[in-house]
């Protein structure tokens, strides 16, 4: 039988009272996840992560490790949030669009941590203009005349910011052994692979120490 205070029966059981306690934290985080989700204010610089249903996506998270395998930078156009981002050609998507676009909807936001100037924001706006149009880097090379996602982003915050969000790597610093890797590496090169060639991933990007996240879901 519960024990009772002052004829007040107490809870029946320790299973009914942990039930209750976590449909209350359940929906304390989901609240959480809205309201991040609705306070997300875009700014110029925004970085946004989220998992591609491109053909070569699961290459690129077998080689880096990470689930996040395309990436964008957010520029505000007459007010309204745009993703630039290196896909064929390079060109601004629609945030939303680009945010809806990724495996099951989700995404990470990230920021610098310290904050970039004004200044520093008109010259990604000015740097991005050059991009528009330029194809998509098939061959991950460190050239101006094709470039991938991370590449353009990385590029970006360089010329315009004077910041390097991350150390670049060798090719042959990835995860080059998986199935899907061998594959992408054998229709790309053939049997020439270039080691050597410096690469910049998502995945170095998004474990940046100079970035924290803003929004997510």
């Amino acid at each position: 039988m519960p024990r009772s205070h002052g004829g007040v029966a107490a809870a029946s059981s320790p299973i009914t009272i942990t039930a209750k306690v976590m449909r209350s934290i359940t929906l304390l985080l989901c609240l959480s996840c809205v309201h991040l989700a609705n306070a997300y204010t875009p700014q110029d610089g925004d970085i946004v992560f989220h998992t591609s249903t491109s053909s070569q996506s699961a290459a690129v998270q077998a080689a880096t490790g990470s689930r996040y395998s395309h990436m964008g930078l957010v520029l505000l156009r007459d007010g309204r949030p745009y993703v630039l981002e290196a896909v064929q050609p390079v060109r601004y998507t629609p945030l939303q669009t680009w945010l809806d676009r990724g495996l099951q909807g989700r995404y990470v936001i990230k920021r610098p941590a310290v904050p970039l100037t004004q200044a520093s924001k008109v010259r990604l706006h000015a740097a991005a203009s050059t991009y528009v149009g330029r194809p998509y880097d098939l061959t991950f090379e460190w050239s101006d005349q094709r470039i991938y996602c991370s590449e353009l982003v990385w590029k970006l915050y360089r010329d315009a910011a004077a910041i390097e969000l991350a150390p670049l790597a060798r090719l042959a610093s990835f995860d080059l052994q998986a199935p899907a890797v061998r594959a992408k590496l054998f229709e790309r090169y053939g049997g020439n692979i270039p080691l050597d060639e410096p690469v910049i991933s998502p995945a170095a990007i998004f474990d940046s120490p100079l970035l924290v996240p803003v929004a997510q879901r």
